[in-house]
């Protein structure tokens, strides 16, 4: 994942995350925060919270198929340019 690798501080929580949520049976936002309680949604947007909010995971979901799309890795201020919102 590139994104891991221009944040090298962030691997081995993302690694962690994905471990987590490849199990997840989610059919909701609700759901998700049985097992990511600081997770947001944004439309179809799922926001994780990365090294205590330094970084944000942005994810498409799709809870009917049980999919989730990795699609970007933030830092704080790169996220609050709101440019992720392209995917929600």
């Amino acid at each position: 994942m590139d994104a891991v690798d221009e944040h090298a501080e962030t691997r081995s929580v993302v690694h962690a995350w994905y471990r987590l949520a490849r199990k997840g049976q989610w059919g909701s936002l609700q759901d998700v925060r049985k097992t990511f309680p600081s997770a947001d949604q944004v439309g179809g947007v799922l926001i994780f919270n990365v090294l205590g909010g330094n970084y944000r995971l942005v994810c498409r979901v799709s809870y009917r198929s049980q999919r989730l799309f990795f699609k970007a890795l933030l830092t704080h201020g790169e996220y609050n340019r709101k440019e992720w919102m392209k995917w929600a």
